[in-house]
């Protein structure tokens, strides 16, 4: 039987400024080092398939090559200065030419939010490619105003569209089962958005799959950048019984919290077998442009009525980066519990690399903005991650606590922080070796 207990006192003797030889949770390297040109660490982990994430999980976490230079930043080396952009602008003409349908039918699939990427990269394609996109999206978990409306701006600028909703309370309980076990309350919303849109294409008929930007433009393997070929492992699966949904087991979600398949098939991704049976050919854009996202920010603008959010948003600076849900800054801040490094730190990675910041303005962003404590939603969220018993009569007494505030969430976050990257000292947590006493 699964039982959530309410969080408990922590050893703070681990946490002490004075500790040595401090614990590294999640396989995390025990030293901490950063890169010699942008400011991200060696904790950032790369992208793992999130199907098979447990509490525990080992992390792999990214490369820095001989001279401290992380993969990310050698690649943005490459794009630069090696990758010939004319011809991977041919190799695109020839896929588009491949796959071009002029009977009415949609030839390629894209899934997005509304967001400046998406824009981006449906809009290229139709407008400039000439292609015939069928747009698919994966409901937020709690969309904000502006982020609804850059949705409606998005389809208003000449596209169809499938908006997928899933259960709300599958996907409460989901969300706040991630959060207890793996601190992790975008879990749910990311495995269904990678499962949903080959799910479709295949369910339609629909020979390419178009997604954005290949997490190794952000510190993944760099050899993943050598090929357009989105990796099967991340939105298919052969073994059901390998698979792992808000840090449970299928069985145990339906054995201890009352849910069933039908609840599950959403966030369940395709058999590889039957999406090679229907010839799916799922790629990356960002193979075949260059990625840059403060430019497909002006062009959301320029090519539709795309807004930024009224604020920045809450641990950085920007205003037009993930501002379509409002777990978003859920999300970033648990990034800073358990990995050290917060949403200031990597969008400040991602304009140093395309040469819109130095590495002295990133590091001040960094300093001013990681780790802010996301107020703006937080009334909201916290109702949406509490499960009362009137809703949830088959789970509640499975939670010692099934309501969420502020007092549990930082309860239960605390118990996330690896020794060896936080400190406690006079009642205060503090990064223990930040960018900015290291640069």
């Amino acid at each position: 039987m699964t039982f959530i207990k309410a969080p408990r006192d922590i050893d703070f003797d681990k946490y002490s400024s004075s500790a040595v030889n401090s614990e590294a949770f999640y396989g995390l390297p025990e030293k901490i080092t950063y890169c010699s040109h942008c400011i991200i660490s060696n904790q950032r982990p790369v992208s793992a398939n999130e199907f098979v994430h447990t509490a525990k999980t080992a992390k792999t976490s990214m490369k820095m090559d001989n001279q401290g230079k992380c993969d990310a930043c050698r690649f943005a080396d490459m794009k630069q200065n090696q990758i010939d952009w004319q011809e991977r602008d041919r190799e695109l003409v020839a896929l588009c030419d491949k796959y071009r349908r002029d009977d009415g039918r949609y030839d390629c699939l894209l899934p997005g939010s509304g967001g400046k990427d998406s824009i981006f990269a449906s809009h290229l394609l139709k407008y400039k490619y000439g292609m015939n996109p069928l747009t698919v999206t994966w409901a937020p978990h709690l969309q904000t105003d502006w982020g609804w409306e850059n949705f409606k701006a998005w389809i208003d600028s000449g596209f169809d569209n499938y908006l997928f909703t899933p259960n709300s309370r599958v996907h409460r309980l989901l969300t706040r089962l991630a959060l207890e076990t793996i601190c992790h309350p975008f879990q749910p919303f990311m495995m269904g958005q990678k499962a949903f849109a080959p799910k479709m294409a295949a369910l339609l008929d629909i020979p390419l799959v178009i997604y954005g930007d290949n997490p190794a433009e952000h510190g993944d393997a760099i050899e993943k950048n050598n090929t357009p070929q989105r990796d099967w492992s991340q939105f298919s699966n052969s073994d059901p019984d390998s698979i792992f949904l808000g840090g449970l087991s299928v069985d145990a979600l339906k054995t201890d919290f009352g849910l069933t398949k039908n609840d599950l098939e959403p966030y369940i991704p395709a058999h590889p077998d039957y999406l090679k049976s229907k010839n799916l050919d799922v790629q990356w854009l960002s193979y075949y442009k260059p990625w840059h996202v403060q430019g497909h920010y002006y062009y959301a603008v320029e090519n539709t009525n795309f807004i930024p959010s009224p604020e920045r948003s809450p641990g950085t600076f920007s205003k037009y980066n993930s501002i379509d849900d409002k777990i978003d800054d859920f999300h970033f801040y648990t990034t800073y519990i358990k990995f050290g490094y917060g949403r200031a730190t990597q969008e400040a990675c991602f304009e140093l690399r395309n040469g819109d910041l130095t590495r002295d303005e990133s590091v001040s962003l960094a300093q001013t903005y990681d780790g802010e404590f996301p107020e703006r939603f937080t009334k909201e969220v916290f109702s949406y991650l509490s499960l009362p018993e009137s809703e949830f009569p088959k789970c509640a007494d499975s939670f010692e606590q099934p309501n969420m505030d502020r007092t549990y969430f930082e309860g239960l976050i605390n118990r996330f922080r690896s020794p060896h990257l936080w400190q406690f000292e006079n009642g205060e947590w503090s990064i223990r070796h930040p960018v900015w006493d290291v640069s």
